[in-house]
């Protein structure tokens, strides 16, 4: 999106005069909310309420419509019934008002009318050059205190500060800014979606990346509008700002089956979490994660490593905070014997001096002062959490003006955890107030600091390259895509399948395919002995399964045999002779790791790109890592090592290592033809078995499936049934 176009949504947030259109007298509704709201916060503008029925509203002149109102209009807040709406639009429009909040509800979300009315809508919009949130949302706010527009209708207003919500529900939206003061969180900007007919999440996102009152973002998607548009904004603003995401709507009921692995494994969540992934998107799973978030991004500056202190007056919490630690791949920071010796001078003798430092429960303010001011100075410690369970004669408020006195001005974040009910509350209040993140379970304060660690991990990631590899043969692949569906086939043969991989620089076993016994002997020759025999069926999806696959053969006797003996086995099988194209004659390959290369294609995100171990990791463990096409150096590099088997490619108990610059190189190339081929909707490379460096690594088996010309727009289709 242009920088043009995100700010003309300037207009919604940065309006010097709202209409209330809908205003009412009955304080039950929303139109009476949106404008009590609205004058409660001091809105800094004009406001002019709207009825046709009333002459007064809130102790304010009334106007009958948008066409009385005496100045001008920047925006126009619209809370009448579906049937109005359009007409309402219509005279903004005419009247020269540049924006919208359409909360009025009725339009897509109702289907039917509800579809045609918002299409309705939206024109009228374009025509007259306006800008529009919603309809069906809950409206915007601004606490910058030179605007100081709330135009919603929750019932608390948030304190102000530098995160920014988005929300495409409203009811979420409203629990949202409930809580915010709650928790301690800071609001600069907040927007329900509504029906995005108009402004989307990509607009606001563009909008906010520009916000200087923001830094922190955060989203409740229930969909995506444009994927491909998010991921080029999403990273352009993560590079400047954190973006943490509660993506809801997991699952895919009804979604199609899927005939290889990668396409069955996409049927997941996976590419959500793939996108997030190559755009330094945080995702969490809950709306308790996302406010756990929204206080240490919030609030704290990001930890410069992963070493972290924790001080505690009970060893319990200490303990559940390093167990989580350490489970989240965050280090409990080794002290050096000089912070560990003035420890000793603090603490009293039944106390621990290692981390968790265990101050015992007779520890007060002026402990938790001391021990902190002493771990933060230590080298190694590159943030710190404090827990606290409130003990007989120790007050909360007390301690906490201790965490924050210590806390304040360092580089290092602090995080407090406050246990139990007895002055939690004041004591939150003063943490936050010094911009200290207050928790109350410890989970929730490691969860913070995992997203922090996480974030400034991507802003030290190297961009990465989407490599481009000139020495494939193009012409070759298109004779082999172009041919099987001049043939009208969706799936390729297996031989057809390896030769496009070897087409686009995939190293692939020595193979021929035969049509006879005489054949599949005189292939044997060629590849040499031992070999393996493969039946080729198109309608076959699993070889061994109706016994279509002998390993092994020594000779050409053996050869011949075996090619008559998976003929016979076919026929058991109830496999018909013209289902069966012959057989594939490969060398024999043993040893090395085997590992799984895919593709699928994603309605809404294209083409996905699939990593993972073979044999039994991918089929039971589901041990898979995806990214969304095109995938860069640094993202390929990422898949190879976030399979949780990856040290198994590594070499465990004196075992040599795969060649992980070769499995990095294929899934790059796979990549690539992806990109030059959209009919490809499904390709499995299984198993692709990789060895040491300076061996020879090679796909064994492939499945490639086709989906015929992409629609226009896409880059490809789902594959056929």
């Amino acid at each position: 999106m242009s920088e043009s176009r995100a700010g003309s949504l300037q207009v919604i947030f940065e309006p010097r005069s709202i209409a209330v259109i809908g205003a009412s007298r009955r304080v039950d509704t929303i139109g009476y909310v949106i404008l009590d709201s609205l004058l409660r916060d001091g809105y800094a503008g004009a406001v002019y309420p709207v009825n046709p029925y009333a002459s007064v509203v809130h102790s304010m002149r009334a106007y009958p419509s948008i066409r009385e109102v005496p100045g001008p209009v920047d925006l126009a807040v619209i809370v009448v019934p579906k049937a109005h709406v359009l007409q309402v639009a219509e005279e903004c429009g005419a009247a020269g008002v540049s924006g919208l909040v359409v909360i009025s509800a009725g339009f897509r979300e109702v289907g039917g009318e509800g579809v045609t009315r918002e299409r309705e809508l939206a024109a009228l919009v374009r025509k007259y050059g306006m800008r529009m949130v919603g309809p069906n949302c809950m409206g915007v706010l601004n606490t910058d205190p030179a605007i100081s527009m709330n135009a919603t209708f929750a019932p608390t207003t948030p304190p102000v500060g530098n995160v920014a919500f988005l929300s495409q529900s409203g009811a979420m939206g409203v629990t949202i800014l409930d809580y915010a003061r709650e928790y301690g969180i800071g609001v600069s900007k907040f927007i329900s979606m509504g029906n995005k007919a108009d402004i989307s999440g990509n607009d606001v996102l563009e909008y906010l990346r520009h916000d200087d009152r923001t830094s922190v973002i955060l989203m409740y998607l229930e969909n995506f509008g444009n994927p491909r548009h998010f991921t080029r904004i999403a990273r352009e603003v993560t590079q400047e700002k954190a973006v943490v995401a509660v993506k809801a709507a997991r699952t895919r009921a009804g979604a199609r089956a899927a005939t290889s692995h990668t396409g069955a494994l996409a049927g997941r969540d996976v590419a959500t979490d793939a996108l997030f992934a190559q755009c330094g998107v945080i995702r969490v799973d809950t709306v308790e994660e996302l406010f756990d978030m929204a206080m240490g991004f919030g609030n704290a500056p990001l930890p410069k490593g992963d070493r972290v202190a924790v001080v505690t007056n009970a060893g319990g919490p200490g303990i559940i905070i390093a167990d989580a630690l350490e489970s989240h791949h965050l280090e409990v920071a080794e002290f050096t014997e000089g912070t560990r010796e003035r420890l000793r001078q603090s603490l009293p003798e039944e106390a621990s001096v290692n981390n968790p430092v265990d101050m015992i429960a007779s520890a007060d303010a002026d402990s938790y002062r001391a021990v902190l001011e002493t771990v933060l100075e230590d080298p190694g410690v590159d943030a710190v959490i404090a827990s606290f369970v409130p003990p007989l004669g120790v007050q909360a408020a007390d301690v906490a003006r201790a965490i924050t006195d210590t806390a304040a001005g360092r580089e290092q974040p602090a995080f407090a955890v406050l246990m139990g009910r007895k002055g939690l509350q004041e004591s939150r209040d003063l943490l936050h107030a010094a911009s200290v993140p207050a928790f109350i379970f410890p989970e929730s304060a490691v969860r913070a600091l995992v997203g922090m660690s996480r974030y400034r991990r991507w802003l030290e990631r190297p961009a990465g390259e989407v490599r481009r590899f000139e020495d494939v043969d193009r012409a070759r692949a298109s004779r082999i895509v172009e041919g099987a569906q001049a043939a009208d086939r969706l799936r390729l043969n297996e031989a057809d399948a390896l030769a496009l991989l070897e087409a686009y620089g995939v190293p692939v076993v020595p193979s021929r395919p035969a049509h006879s016994a005489d054949e599949a002997v005189q292939a044997a020759k060629e590849v040499g002995f031992p070999v393996v025999l493969k039946v080729m069926a198109p309608s076959v999806s699993h070889k061994s399964d109706v016994g279509g696959v002998i390993v092994g053969l020594q000779s050409a006797r053996e050869v011949r045999g075996g090619f008559y003996e998976i003929m016979d086995r076919l026929a058991e099988h109830g496999v018909e002779a013209e289902a069966i194209e012959g057989v594939l004659v490969q060398g024999m390959v043993q040893g090395g790791r085997e590992a799984i290369i895919g593709t699928a294609f994603d309605p809404s995100f294209g083409p996905l790109i699939m990593f993972g171990l073979g044999g039994i990791y991918v089929e039971a463990l589901g041990d898979v890592v995806f990214r969304v096409h095109p995938v860069t150096d640094i993202d390929a590099a990422e898949m190879v090592r976030q399979v949780k088997g990856y040290r198994l490619l590594e070499g465990v108990r004196g075992e040599k290592g795969v060649d992980l610059a070769l499995l990095e190189e294929t899934i790059q190339r796979i990549s690539q033809m992806v990109g030059d081929f959209p009919q490809i909707s499904e390709l499995d490379i299984n198993p692709f078995v990789a060895f040491a460096p300076g061996e020879r690594s090679l796909a064994l088996d492939a499945r490639v499936l086709l989906g015929g010309e992409p629609p226009q727009g896409h880059s490809g289709r789902a594959a056929a049934e």
